[in-house]
């Protein structure tokens, strides 16, 4: 078994292992599979929990990024060697490349001065609350805080609230804060602009920071419009545990959220997030994301409608999922999706072994459930010490009344 193979097995093993996607990826890099390094470096930076480990994991993130980009040039620009074997002379080698760089450069058309002509491309909003199972308490408040401001605009305006702004979600991983932050900007029938940290970060001085201004630009020219950052401890990180080269980034961040010649009227912020108290305090402050929104694990009702949305149009009788959901508090939607393909995996497993098919069933699930805990509660235990011993401001209360709520589980 080669390394990658092996390094692979363990983060099957362990998905929130942080460390096992940062070896991963560098193995994978050594190796030249240069995306498929890309993306376990930003699974690691989403589930890393380590202020060390995560600045090392950007630095590589950053250092593959800038290999692609060198790729790309490679692959459209020919080598000298090509250029001779396709019987390009010495002397006009060089005419020729020049002409080919030449012939990469965009060309420019003149276009009427007409706004309404440009267009910037974004997803396509078809997700909306009644995809999102549950979490009924948390859907009334983003309707009052964020979806009424941009259909009731001028009753707003009235008392000078505008519709925009920033909003933080935050809770434990795998408890759905990017399908709500898509399934809010389908309610709002807004164009979604989805930030991803490799669409920022650049290995040359200054473009990290021009790469931002350009994506909150876009958003601006077409409003309404909602961006989402995910993960935005990465980027928002406290300037005074940041390395250098990042602190630029943030000041960029900052300014462009609320600055002396920026604006974010009708241009809708969201941002998620599982380590809150990590952010930069300046971007938390009213103005910026102003708006902390606390997205706890599924209650029970929505983890019945998680376990019949994961189980459909599998091979199955007749679950009891009341019965599981019962059985799974404090279990994220991650939990639950983990719990139904492991029972799937079992029982495909006794099918190849035995030769006898059978549809999964109530049993196989509670068998699969006695073998996992719920991830959550990690991440509730370290809320309770912040909460305990930060909170002097109140950011957190909406975490403190759950943990009051549950304080005999957790």
């Amino acid at each position: 078994m080669d390394k990658v193979k092996w390094l692979q097995q363990m983060v099957e093993q362990s998905p929130q292992d942080a460390q096992a996607h940062y070896w991963l990826g560098k193995e994978l890099a050594e190796n030249g599979s240069l995306l498929e390094a890309v993306q376990s470096f930003s699974t690691g930076i989403a589930c890393c929990q380590d202020e060390e480990l995560r600045i090392e994991i950007i630095q590589e993130l950053t250092a593959v990024s800038s290999r692609l980009q060198q790729q790309k040039i490679k692959e459209t620009v020919p080598s000298s060697e090509e250029l001779l074997e396709e019987g390009y002379s010495e002397p006009n080698m060089l005419v020729d490349q020049q002409t080919n760089l030449q012939q990469l450069k965009p060309k420019l058309k003149v276009i009427e001065g007409n706004g309404s002509n440009k267009e910037v491309k974004s997803v396509s909003n078809t997700i909306t609350f009644e995809d999102v199972a549950g979490l009924e308490e948390l859907k009334k408040t983003i309707t009052l805080r964020i979806i009424s401001p941009f259909f009731n605009k001028g009753l707003f305006a009235k008392f000078k609230k505008k519709s925009g702004g920033g909003v933080l979600l935050y809770g434990p991983p795998g408890c759905g804060k990017t399908f709500i932050a898509r399934a809010t900007a389908g309610e709002c029938k807004a164009n979604f602009y989805p930030v991803h940290i490799t669409d920022i970060l650049d290995p040359y001085i200054g473009v990290s920071e021009q790469n931002l201004k350009d994506i909150f630009d876009k958003a601006r020219f077409q409003k309404p419009s909602i961006m989402f950052f995910d993960e935005v401890d990465t980027i928002g990180y406290s300037r005074s545990k940041s390395s250098s080269h990042l602190r630029g980034v943030i000041d960029t961040f900052l300014s462009e959220m609320e600055g002396i010649d920026t604006s974010t009227d009708e241009v809708l912020v969201m941002a998620a997030t599982n380590t809150p108290w990590d952010i930069d305090n300046a971007l938390k402050r009213p103005g910026r994301f102003d708006r902390l929104i606390f997205v706890a694990p599924p209650d029970e009702k929505a983890r019945k409608q998680i376990f019949q949305l994961k189980l459909m149009g599998r091979y199955a009788e007749e679950i009891d999922v009341a019965a599981l959901a019962k059985k799974t508090e404090f279990y994220s939607g991650a939990d639950i999706e983990n719990i139904v393909e492991m029972a799937s995996e079992n029982v495909l497993e006794e099918i190849l072994t035995t030769g006898n098919e059978r549809p999964l069933n109530t049993n196989d699930l509670m068998h699969a459930l006695s073998n996992q805990q719920a991830s959550t509660l990690d991440w509730l235990r370290t809320a309770k010490n912040y909460v305990k011993y930060s909170n002097q401001s109140g950011l957190y209360n909406d975490i403190e009344k759950y943990l009051q709520k549950h304080s005999r589980s957790i």
